[in-house]
Formats: structure tokens, sequence, C-alpha cells
């Protein structure tokens, strides 16, 4: 097993986290805050829900998971907090940017660059808390700031609803004229700025477990996976398969308020927007709790266990949630499926830092950030959007594609983490008492 006895990191480990936590919500505020303007902004560019659904995951997705290799690679080499605060700054005012977007063209780029900005954060953060933290504090310091993928989210939706509502009262000069939905993208884009020059003021910490100063090539790295192929594969796949519904879910249900249980947007803002605040965020820091119960109790693969557990759990209460009749009973619902499905993400975290060797874990987080996003953030809602459109035709009709999308998903993404137990145990043994992988 690692070794939980090293102490954690300390009052400074623990701010580092802090400020992350606060770069990654503003990610998320920037990512997705398009969901709750779905309908302005399909009327100004004259779009359809699926042109909408590239927007929120292709666009944003393929140079975020693409450009993360090799910003991955800058990680194990590079000073890893000014990678990040480039990145915020970048995405920053790209968000910005898109808020003046006159056509989807335009509105893709800037989605584009969103994505490019994006792509440095996780990967130079993973590795800098694995060198503020080890053992069951790493779990514990990575859901903590992996819960902000459900703050920023939350955060997104309340404080875009609030603008909605009260944006026409807010002064913007050479945007006083401007639809709401733009002016909502210039006002929660550029206060990232600020968020930039405070991760610069944090100190790189030391790599730890490094002998040398060598940087394994790509090809190094691609052979270590080969070598723990179904380790890492069936992570992966059972990860990625989650970050599907995931997504798709995210992307649509604001709309599945809006479009079958008549709220405005500001309803869905404040209302779902505080759900997943909450269940969210609770439900990510409480799997990383349970990992680390279960570390304690001897099970080697817990981080991996958290997801098959979040999984099963998320099924049925995503799919009650869609096929109820009133917008209460949706929401109740929803509450305990966003609780088990944030679970897994901080746990899944720490398992690829545990296997990964130290100089390979910028490389190594980017692959599985690849796949994950590129599976989630990019098909996820495409494939609910097509659902809709094309198999059942109506735009009302987002809730059965909804049902669909968690009804699949769930069950294989807790089969494939399954199969991956084993061998993230082998791979575990094998990482931390070099020689001869034990028996199956």
């Amino acid at each position: 097993m690692a070794d939980d006895s090293a102490a954690p990191a300390g009052r400074y480990g623990w701010y580092v986290v802090f400020v992350l936590i606060i770069a990654y919500s503003f990610a998320y505020i920037d990512r997705t805050i398009l969901t709750l303007m779905v309908a302005p902004i399909r009327a100004s560019l004259q779009i359809s829900d699926v042109q909408l659904s590239l927007l929120h995951g292709l666009a944003f997705a393929v140079f975020y998971t693409v450009l993360g290799i090799p910003i991955g690679r800058l990680v194990d080499r590079r000073r890893r907090t000014t990678i990040i605060a480039v990145g915020i700054a970048l995405w920053s005012v790209m968000t910005a940017l898109g808020g003046l977007a006159r056509s989807f063209g335009t509105m893709f780029a800037a989605r584009i660059g969103v994505g490019v900005g994006e792509a440095a954060l996780s990967p130079a953060a993973y590795s800098m808390l694995s060198d503020w933290f080890q053992g069951k504090a790493l779990t514990r310091a990575l859901s903590c700031y992996s819960a902000a993928i459900y703050m920023g989210g939350g955060l997104a939706l309340m404080a875009g609803g609030t603008l909605i509502a009260h944006v026409s009262a807010i002064p913007m000069p050479g945007l006083d004229d401007a639809e709401p939905w733009r002016k909502v993208f210039v006002l929660v884009g550029l206060p990232g700025l600020v968020v930039a020059l405070l991760v610069l003021t944090l100190r790189e910490p030391p790599r730890r477990g490094v002998t040398d100063a060598a940087i394994p090539a790509f090809g190094d790295v691609l052979r270590y996976l080969r070598q723990n192929g179904a380790a890492y594969g069936w992570l992966i796949a059972g990860l990625s398969i989650a970050s599907i519904m995931w997504n798709g879910v995210a992307a649509w249900v604001p709309s599945h308020f809006i479009r079958n249980h008549g709220w405005t947007a500001t309803d869905v803002g404040l209302r779902y927007g505080a759900a997943l605040f909450v269940f969210g965020t609770s439900g990510i820091i409480s799997g990383g709790w349970l990992a680390g119960r279960w570390r304690d109790a001897g099970h080697q693969d817990a981080n991996v266990r958290v997801g098959i557990v979040s999984a099963l759990a998320a099924l049925p209460f995503g799919v009650a949630a869609m096929t109820m009749a009133g917008p209460w009973a949706c929401l109740a619902l929803l509450c305990p499926y966003l609780f088990a499905g944030a679970m897994p993400y901080g746990a899944a975290a720490a398992a690829f830092q545990e296997i990964t060797p130290n100089r390979m874990r910028g490389q190594i987080s980017a692959i599985y950030l690849f796949a994950l996003n590129l599976a989630g953030i990019g098909l996820g809602p495409t494939l609910a959007a097509l659902m809709t459109e094309h198999l059942f035709g109506a735009d009302t009709a987002v809730r059965w594609s909804l049902v669909v999308l968690i009804a699949v998903a769930a069950p294989l993404s807790a089969l494939c983490l399954w199969r991956a137990c084993a061998p993230y145990r082998r791979a575990l043994v094998a990482r931390l008492i070099p020689g001869p992988p034990p028996a199956p």
C-alpha cells in the first residue's frame, strides 16, 4: 500500500488546495454558463440543439483534450504555477470574447480558446498536489480540489440566473444595448484574471521521488501505460463512460426544467444550481472520505471501488428524476443523483497518481483527462441532443434522451471499474515494490 505515515502538507498545502479550488471553480463557471442560456443563444445565433451541444461539448473538448498532452509534458518539466496562471488568463479572456460572438463560427472559436486555457489546469494541479500530499491525505486533497467541479457548476447556474434577471441594470460601457446573455459572458469571464494573479503567488513544491532531472519521452510513457494496460485501460474506460452520463445530463437538465416544467432560467439557476453546489460538492468530498476509510481497512483498490458504488447508486435516482411529472419531485430525486454521481472523481484522480511515477504524472494525467473529457464533454451533450432531435423528434423529449443516457452509461461504467480492480492492485504493488508483479 502507499505510505500513509507521511503527515499532510500542513496549512500551506491546504492553502494551495483552497487557491486551486477557486481556479477550478472559475473554470467550471466559464465552461458551463452556456447551458443556462440555451434559448437566447439559439435565437441570437440562429442555431439548433445539436449546434448548441457542439459549442458546449466538441468545440471545448477537442482542443482541451488534444492540447492537454503536450501541456502535460510541460507540467513534468516546468514551473506548474506559471502554467496554471497562463491558462486561467487565456480561458477568462476567451469566455468574455464569447459574449461578443455574432455567429456560430465565432462562438465556436471562442469556446476553443476556453478549452485551450482550461487544458493547463488539472494536469498541473494533480501534479502539484501529489507533491504536497501523500496516501489518503492525497485522496482527500484531490477530492476537495475536484469538488470545484460542482461548486463552479452550481455557482455558474446561480450567478447566471441572478445575472440574467438583473444584468440590464448593470452599466457596461460599450455593451449597454447588448443582449443579456452577452453581458453575462463578459461579467463571468474577466474576474478570472484576478485568480490568475493569485495563482502566481503560490510556492512551487519540490517534486517527490525524483532522483534526476530526466523527463521520460512520450514513448516511454506509452510503454509504461502498455505495461499496466489493464489497470489504466479499464479505469479510463469506466470513468469516461461515467463522464458521458454526467456531462450529458449536466448540459441538458436546465433545458428539461425550462421545456417540460415551465421554470425560467432564473428559477433553474437558483434552484438546480443550489442543488448541484450542495449535493455535488458533498458527494465528491464524501467519496474521498469513503476511499480513505476503505484504505484504512486494507482495501488497496479503495479509490476504484468508490466509482463502482457511485455508478450503481446514481442509476435509479437519475432515471426516476427524469420521469417525474412535477419539477420539485424531479429536483428532489436529482439531489441523490448528484451526490452519488459526484463521488468518484477525487478518488479517481488519486488512483492515477498512486500508480504513476512522478515524472510521468503530468503526461498520464493529461492522457486520462484526454479520454475523460473527449468522451464526457465531447460526446455526452451531443449524444443527448442527437436523440432529442432525431430519435424522439421533439424539444420536450430531452427528458427521454437523458433517461437512455443514464440507463446505458451507469451499468457499463460500473462493469468497467469492477474489471479495473484486480489489475489496479497489481499495478499499485509493482509501483511501490519494484520487481515481478504478484500472481493474479
